[in-house]
């Protein structure tokens, strides 16, 4: 299967699944569960201030507010190891009374996808109940910023860049393989906790290329735009309906990796690099954040989390703050959570083979 067709699926079915209706009666005949005076522990597998951290904390009041009985929701960072030890973490648990949800990353879905030997995880045992798309960009001080021509990346290839990467097999793969399409020297500093990490490592000036997902970017980074320390470099897209890759919705005034790589020398949007980064571009942004219930999850706390997270995007302020904090993006329960988790967890065997590949030349990290 090409990865024109399979991109094309994806996109539509998201699409479709989006219009679906999630019926509580058909999923729990009626019933649901009750969380009054529980603690709801939310489980997130990286520091404190980066993307996913902003989204759960985004959520999490909200969620309480729709869940029966209105319990407490904490959430719990757990980093390491790239966020597998949290998610290795989370598949020794199953289910016991609704208190305990998962939030993945596409820093979790990577190394699952590249059977990375850390993962001791199977996202077929977990329940999903929300799925969040969302977008990166990719950023430069204001110096480097300036010896770009226009569109063209063409002046910077002979500039060397520092880069905070939280791990080789990480959604970072998709800004170091995007980076090196343009023919950039990027030195990647390996083992950072989290893309909020990243960030300071570029306010400190101990990075000088970086890039942060969509909610971390509008907090984040927005404030070092405004001050002129930061200067926006490219996004790396949405998919429109034909699974084509179109300008970010949140970000419609920066250009796209896509279109960039036309307007650099050398950097080419055809052949099987070009169809690898997108592979894994798909799989890491347009369903990017998803919430778990573990193991073993009954189909009345399914039920139940899915028409709470239903309740929160039916606010009718909803649409304004999710905008100011996440980005324009897909929220996404029921079939279309489903159909978002299938993107999410599956790339072609040729996309795999050449990735697994390049880790193993350019960073020696041996997957096979």
């Amino acid at each position: 299967m090409s990865l024109i067709t399979t991109t094309r699926r994806v996109a539509v079915g998201l699409v479709a699944a989006a219009a679906a209706t999630f019926s509580l009666q058909a999923h729990a005949g009626g019933h649901g569960i009750d969380l009054s005076g529980k603690t709801v522990e939310w489980i997130i597998p990286f520091s404190e201030t980066g993307g996913s951290a902003k989204w759960a904390n985004f959520y999490a009041p909200l969620l309480s507010e729709a869940l029966p009985g209105e319990p407490t929701v904490v959430v719990k960072f757990m980093p390491g190891a790239g966020s597998t030890k949290g998610a290795n973490f989370f598949q020794e648990q199953e289910y016991d009374d609704g208190t305990l949800i998962f939030g993945s990353s596409g820093s979790t879905q990577f190394p699952f996808l590249l059977s990375d030997p850390r993962v001791k995880y199977n996202y077929a045992d977990w329940n999903v109940v929300l799925a969040s798309g969302t977008g990166g960009v990719a950023y430069l001080p204001p110096d480097l910023a300036a010896k770009m021509d226009g569109l063209s990346a063409t002046p910077l290839q002979g500039e060397d860049f520092i880069y905070g990467n939280q791990g080789a097999t990480r959604l970072d793969l998709v800004p170091t393989l995007a980076w090196e399409m343009l023919g950039l020297n990027v030195e990647s500093v390996m083992g950072i906790k989290g893309r909020g990490d990243g960030r300071l490592m570029f306010e400190r000036g101990e990075a000088n290329i970086d890039y942060q997902t969509s909610s971390s970017y509008l907090s984040g980074v927005t404030p070092l735009v405004e001050a002129g320390t930061a200067v926006p470099m490219m996004t790396w897209g949405a998919l429109d309906d034909a699974g084509n890759i179109v300008r970010d919705p949140t970000f419609p005034d920066i250009p796209t990796f896509k279109e960039v790589c036309e307007a650099t020398d050398g950097c080419e949007t055809s052949g099987e690099k070009w169809d690898a980064w997108k592979a894994f571009f798909i799989a890491g942004f347009p369903a990017q954040k998803m919430v778990f219930l573990p193991a073993g999850a009954t189909a009345d706390a399914i039920a139940t989390y899915t028409a709470a997270f239903e309740a929160v995007k039916a606010r009718a302020d909803f649409a304004e703050i999710s905008g100011k904090r996440l980005g324009k993006y897909p929220q996404m329960t029921g079939d279309a959570a489903q159909t978002a988790l299938q993107s999410g967890t599956n790339v072609t065997p040729e996309a795999k083979d050449f990735v697994v590949n390049w880790l193993q030349e350019k960073y020696g990290v041996s997957l096979n």
